[in-house]
């Protein structure tokens, strides 16, 4: 992919529909396998592979593709245990809970929530005593709790790109 710097994500380029039929055929099998090639996404879709590629671009440029990903089982790789925490910033902490998350490379995802929580971590460790060690680090600034997960019987998927326009309001071409 190459380095652009995308726009807001918007369903919308030039005033026309990035979400078309064929555009959200081509998000689906890139969700299966985002190797796939432009040669092997044309002949999925029925077009040339200049086509395709120019179609990548725009939902590039958009910020409806915004990478292509290695997925890396943490388990393989010696971090067997995952957890969640949720973090309750105590007065004043929550910007030094963000930068904190940031900083921490046991942290592969932290997002701001609502509700009594104000973020919700995803954290890999190799043992319990690693993980109370990472939580250890959180407890200066908030209350944490924490979840292990014991298994993922969905695992992380891409969601399904919105159906084209005509589908949704019952017309076809």
């Amino acid at each position: 992919m190459t380095a652009r710097t995308p726009r807001p994500p918007s369903n919308l380029l030039d005033g026309k529909s990035l979400l078309d039929g064929t555009n959200v055929r081509l998000l689906d099998v890139l969700s299966v396998d985002p190797r796939a090639s432009a040669a092997e996404l044309a002949r999925r879709v029925g077009m040339s592979a200049p086509a395709v590629r120019e179609r990548l671009a725009r939902l590039e440029e958009a910020g409806v593709i915004r990478g292509y990903r290695v997925d890396i089982d943490p388990a393989a790789i010696g971090l067997p245990v995952a957890a969640w925490v949720r973090i309750r910033p105590g007065p004043g902490q929550l910007p030094k809970i963000a930068e904190l998350a940031t900083r921490t490379s046991q942290v592969s995802e932290c997002h701001r929530i609502s509700g009594e929580d104000c973020f919700l971590l995803k954290i890999h460790v190799p043992t319990i005593g690693a993980l109370e060690a990472v939580l250890d680090q959180f407890l200066l600034y908030g209350q944490t709790i924490s979840s292990i997960v014991v298994s993922t019987p969905v695992p992380p998927r891409t969601p399904a790109a919105a159906e084209p326009a005509e589908r949704r309001n019952g017309t076809s071409r």
